[in-house]
């Protein structure tokens, strides 16, 4: 009796344990926050965002993710400087994405993007990274092409 109830004591908490792994699987983590600045004809604009440096990182992005508030974003990585297509699959929220050249000047704005689409937004010519934020936000704060983005990710000497 002792040892069944030992047993059936461990396969709950297994159980619990199981439970636990699969809820935090499911749900989406955020990355460190680091600053990026956005130099606009109207001034400076901060930002904190994860940084996605992997494949894997920048493949799930900010997928299944139900809110992104303001001011925060995601930036990827695309490490070397490169023609690259984005697409909003699995993404619950509508974004800017600002394609960024390896000097840090934006090259193109694709404003709010089509939630949970497929549709394939290219960024117009090589870029080192791709700025995801809340859709409006370009618009709102008067960011545009040829605006200089400020992180290490970018050389700012070009």
């Amino acid at each position: 009796m002792k040892f069944s109830g030992c047993v059936r004591f461990m396969v709950g908490a297994w159980a619990l344990i199981a439970f636990a792994i699969a809820g935090s699987a499911g749900r989406a983590q955020a990355a460190p926050l680091e600053s990026l600045e956005i130099i606009t004809a109207a001034g400076v604009v901060p930002f904190s965002v994860e940084v996605m440096r992997t494949d894997q990182e920048r493949e799930r992005g900010l997928m299944f993710r139900k809110e992104l508030p303001e001011g925060r974003g995601m930036l990827f990585d695309f490490r070397p400087e490169q023609s690259v297509s984005m697409w909003m699959k699995n993404t619950l929220i509508p974004l800017d994405m600002i394609f960024i050249q390896g000097d840090g000047r934006i090259l193109r704005i694709a404003e709010n993007t089509e939630v949970q689409s497929e549709k394939i937004i290219p960024s117009g010519g090589p870029v080192r990274g791709v700025l995801e934020v809340i859709a409006g936000t370009a618009k709102k704060l008067g960011i545009k092409p040829g605006d200089r983005v400020a992180h290490p990710l970018f050389d700012s000497h070009g």
